[in-house]
């Protein structure tokens, strides 16, 4: 089905036996910035699923290098053994295997005591996104930075691994010294273009010198680094051409980590189209003599399959769909693409993980990064007759789970259709792709064999009647309403929820005011639905900013479609009370109360209370019932997911 995909590739001395790959990217599962049993377990996953080769996450150079305190170090030859380890966990699947060499230069996020560390960068040019003012390395920093690429590489090659690919893509070290507006030194190491590439070349070179012949090399880099100071496309592709011929691959991507607008195309959320870098990765092509690797919103063998044999470029990377189902390779090969869960690109337990400085994982597949507790469940010894209740998530994942292992599942499910709170946040602008969650839930439960009925209300007599072994309730939850005090004896402003308005309710003409206490999708995503509509928003956030609660790509990208719509956002707020068509609000840290005139409708977005009553009444039958997803706390599709993997792993 897949030719191009599935051709093999010759980069460098190796043989790629397939186009797709795993790109490196931070997993935060380094142990005391080491290779450990959960990050060889975590791609041995993707290796095992028929991947033809797997970047793994950055290593640091130097001691200088460590941008977060879950980065992998590799400035000892103590590290060796665990390279060694990973290496042959992944050649064990004839998949291929290379390190990332790295330096971040400016681009420092955390140290490991949390203090602000010392950042070097070519020159004392500050970053927006991070805040950090480096210092200029000296040259004598500068030639023991070289070096340490060197060290690394010829470390890497001692433990086995293929090859390295030295990471100067989203500003970077490397990139930083490209950049005429990032270096703005004088001496041999800025000035002209041959001196900015100086550094970039000397790296290379040094890694050559340290490694035996055959060793791969590549090389990462930002085709445009989509903010103001950054590189431009132009830019990049000269550097690409004036280095491709040292190097055996070039991989190619977009954006900058010293921005918030071009950090976002580090990890671009759902509402960037698939494949949107292949132009700018095509026009590279044309011009370089070695094969062209490309990132960037690749979720689905067709649209791999598209890129490749249109020629714009010769490996591309699936690495968010790999996490979220590391047999896509394997599947597609064998022809059951209908049986791969689709990435949807909401950034939540892949880069939202990363960010908050835990393991990563899926929202789909929780099993992802917890290969270590759940990747061999085996079947279960005592089949039991299960009836899960609810077709949310929560219900869905629960029960696919338990039917692949054996058990005897029923779901019920009281509306027309399986889906929950996804089927509404499908409805959120730019989130469309979100409804996926459901499709892909429910093919796995399908596939499993689990019996579901719809339009079925359960009450305590029926699922008596039904003699379950086992019951999960997974009824979800409603829309919170807070008690809101209606002042001068009347309300002229309608008020609604959230939920109202994605079932399609019309609101008044005139100004609308959003009263969002989560801070996450649904406030930010309804405000600017309703001002698409036409209205005049006021989005009031009981929180620091709108979207608090999101991943930070998703949410800046969410926030600018928000302002492009002429959404106005007050923080720190909470809706007290109403008065005719004004609304008042208390300011959270004062305590100072705001009038807020003129309102035509306030469109609740507070929050939701679990439907847990049927789950109380059979815990007082004496039933052997589960409580999961929202209806034993309100969360998210990620947490409901994971719920009902837990409760289907533990019979």
């Amino acid at each position: 089905m897949y030719p191009t995909l599935f051709a093999p590739l010759n980069v460098g001395s190796i043989t790629l036996k397939n186009r797709m790959f795993s790109s490196g990217h931070d997993t935060v599962m380094a142990e005391n910035g080491r290779v450990g049993d959960q990050l060889i377990a975590y791609q041995r996953a993707r290796a095992a699923g028929g991947v033809g080769h797997i970047v793994l996450q950055v290593s640091g150079v130097h001691q200088t290098a460590e941008y977060t305190d879950s980065e992998l170090m590799a400035t000892s030859d103590d590290v060796i053994p665990g390279y060694r380890k990973i290496a042959q966990a992944i050649h064990e699947y004839d998949c291929h295997v290379f390190a990332q060499l790295f330096h971040g230069g400016r681009e420092v996020m955390t140290t490991p005591d949390g203090l602000l560390g010392v950042a070097w960068a070519p020159s004392a040019v500050p970053n927006e996104r991070f805040h950090v003012m480096p210092r200029e390395l000296p040259i004598t920093l500068i030639e023991e930075i070289v070096h340490g690429f060197g060290l690394t590489a010829a470390r890497m090659a001692t433990a086995g691994i293929d090859g390295v690919e030295i990471v100067a893509s989203h500003g970077y070290l490397p990139s930083q010294f490209i950049n005429a507006r990032a270096n703005i030194r004088e001496d041999i190491y800025g000035g002209s273009f041959e001196n900015r590439m100086r550094f970039t070349r000397e790296i290379i070179e040094a890694v050559r010198e340290a490694t035996p012949d055959g060793f791969v090399v590549g090389l990462r880099i930002s085709l445009g680094e989509r903010d103001q100071d950054g590189l431009t496309p132009a830019e990049s592709m000269t550097a690409c051409q004036h280095l491709a011929p040292l190097v055996d691959y070039l991989s190619v991507t977009a954006g900058s980590s010293a921005t918030y607008a071009g950090s976002v195309h580090i990890v671009p959320p759902m509402n960037y189209p698939p494949g949107y870098l292949a132009d700018l990765s095509s026009q590279l092509r044309t011009t370089v003599d070695v094969p062209v690797f490309l990132t960037g919103r690749i979720n689905t063998p067709a649209e791999a399959e598209r890129i490749l044999s249109n020629g714009k470029a010769d490996a591309v990377a699936m690495t968010r769909a790999l996490i979220c189902d590391p047999l896509l390779p394997q599947k597609a090969r064998t022809g059951k693409t209908d049986e791969i869960r689709l990435c949807i690109g909401c950034n939540q337990a892949c880069i939202g993980h990363f960010h908050m400085g835990v393991p990563i994982s899926c929202i789909q597949y929780p099993e992802s990064g917890r290969e270590l507790e759940f990747s061999d469940l085996s079947v279960a010894k005592n089949p039991k007759r299960i009836l899960v209740i609810g077709g949310g998530p929560a219900g869905l994942k629960a029960a696919a789970v338990s039917a692949a292992r054996g058990h005897d599942v029923e779901l019920w499910e009281s509306a027309p259709r399986v889906g929950g709170q996804a089927l509404l946040a499908q409805l959120l602008p730019g989130r469309a792709e979100f409804g996926a969650i459901v499709t892909n839930l429910l093919g796995e439960a399908t596939r499993a064999g689990v019996r579901i009925s719809i339009n079925k209300t359960a009450d305590v007599n029926s699922v008596a009647g039904h003699n379950a072994d086992l019951v999960v309730i997974a009824t979800g939850a409603l829309p919170y309403a807070p008690l809101i005090e209606t002042l001068a004896g009347e309300v002229n402003s309608p008020v609604v929820n959230s939920w109202e308005v994605l079932n399609g309710a019309e609101l008044p003409a005139g100004e609308i005011l959003v009263a969002d206490w989560r801070g996450d999708w649904i406030g930010l995503g309804v405000a600017t639905l309703i001002a698409q509509r036409g209205h005049s928003v006021t989005l009031a956030v009981q929180g620091w900013a709108a979207g608090h609660a999101l991943q930070q790509y998703v949410r800046n990208e969410m926030l600018a479609d928000a302002i492009r719509h002429k959404v106005s956002v007050r923080t720190d707020l909470r809706i007290r009370g109403i008065a005719g068509n004004t609304v008042l609000l208390g300011h959270t840290l004062t305590g100072a109360v705001i009038e807020i005139p003129g309102m035509s409708a306030i469109v609740l977005a507070t929050g939701h209370t679990s439907n847990d009553s049927l789950f109380d009444e059979l815990v007082g039958r004496g039933a052997n019932v589960h409580l999961i997803g929202d209806a034993l706390a309100p969360r998210t599709a990620e947490e409901a997911v994971l719920d009902g993997l837990r409760v289907a792993a533990e019979f």
